[in-house]
């Protein structure tokens, strides 16, 4: 039916979908920390990612995300707002000693689409920072700063979950910046475009080698959790095979980004 295509794209367009993985990676992180799920400080970063994501998409000029013409534009920029609001309430009631360094990670999002640089229109501008930039924010809201709130030392597990984190937003990545090969600009330098598609996709297999290392090293006494991530090895290295420059879709936008949301479903369903 029409309205549910139409309520579909407005999801994905929106950024509803993005924002709501970002959601369920936190619910993961907090299960495999064994803390808390704060109800609160999830909904900021559901609320937060739409406006950040948003902007970043449909804002590249700050002034294009009040001025817009196009009436879907609009749609997504009242449901910014609305969301804007939302993050504005939420982030009201999480502990105040996070402020500060949610302050620098939003600074670090916005300097990837305001110009801050005389030689460069921003950060993602400076080539190849892109996928490092998004993978260390990222992991910065759904683990270092739920692990700072609790005020746990950071020991050598903390510092490999967070490697693991990491490497897991860069290889959810790998699909966009393939799909993205045929619009990125040339000064772009993404890694596609710097070693090609086919060595793209080898440095994504070494890393998938990188995040079961680091999940052996993590859950070896937690075989649910273990079976899991071998699960999400597998489904990612399925995706990254399947990449290419003409690709669905959907396949990227919606099936590579929902693996956060299957994550964090399947510890939910187990019970792990």
């Amino acid at each position: 039916m029409r309205w549910v295509r139409s309520l579909f794209k407005f999801y994905l367009d929106a950024s509803v979908h993005v924002s709501l993985a970002v959601f369920c990676l936190y619910y993961a992180t907090c299960v495999k920390l064994n803390i808390i799920f704060d109800l609160d400080y999830a909904f900021f970063l559901f609320f937060a990612t739409i406006v950040g994501y948003n902007f970043v998409k449909y804002g590249v000029e700050a002034k294009k995300y009040w001025i817009v013409a196009k009436q879907r534009h609009k749609a997504i920029q009242l449901f910014s707002i609305l969301a804007g609001l939302g993050a504005f309430y939420s982030g009201a009631k999480i502990d105040s000693s996070l402020y500060f360094p949610l302050f620098v990670l939003t600074l670090i999002s916005a300097l990837y689409a305001v110009p801050f640089l005389p030689n460069a229109k921003n950060l993602r501008s400076l080539g190849g920072l892109k996928v490092f930039l998004v993978a260390f924010v990222w992991t910065g809201v759904t683990l270092w700063l739920p692990l700072y709130a609790t005020g746990i030392t950071i020991g050598v597990d903390h510092l490999i979950l967070m490697l693991q984190q990491f490497v897991l937003v860069l290889l959810l990545m790998v699909p966009f910046e393939i799909r993205d090969l045929k619009y990125d600009q040339p000064e772009l330098r993404t890694i596609p475009q710097q070693i090609g598609v086919l060595n793209t996709k080898y440095v994504a297999y070494f890393m998938l080698i990188v995040f079961l290392a680091s999940a052996l090293l993590l859950h070896k006494n937690m075989m649910q959790v273990l079976f899991l991530d071998l699960i999400w090895v597998l489904l990612i290295a399925y995706y990254i095979h399947k990449s290419k420059v003409d690709q669905s879709k959907y396949f990227a936008s919606f099936w590579v980004e929902a693996v956060p949301i299957f994550m964090a479903i399947a510890l939910f369903v187990f019970k792990v």
